[in-house]
């Protein structure tokens, strides 16, 4: 585990399927699955998905799974580290 350099947070670092390192909250957090999803969610073995976060009532919907939230959706400072093109 290690911490945002911008925030503070304590944050895990998971290698996506595309082989890069992803900054993720530690939490996991029940979604789900939605390719317009507001939130893109990471899964312990890579694979990341586009999702919405289960709202009350909606846990046994069908389409749920749980994921690692990524930094850059939740970091206030996030903009400060997106690369330039």
């Amino acid at each position: 585990m290690s911490r945002c350099r911008s925030c503070g947070a304590e944050i895990i670092w998971i290698r996506t399927k595309a082989g890069k390192q992803m900054p993720v909250d530690t939490k996991t957090e029940r979604f789900i699955a939605d390719p317009k999803g507001e939130r893109l969610y990471v899964m312990n073995d890579g694979h990341t998905m586009r999702g919405t976060p289960v709202r009350s009532g909606e846990e046994n919907a069908a389409g749920v799974s749980s994921g690692h939230t990524s930094h850059f959706a939740t970091c206030p400072n996030a903009k400060t580290h997106r690369r330039r093109t």
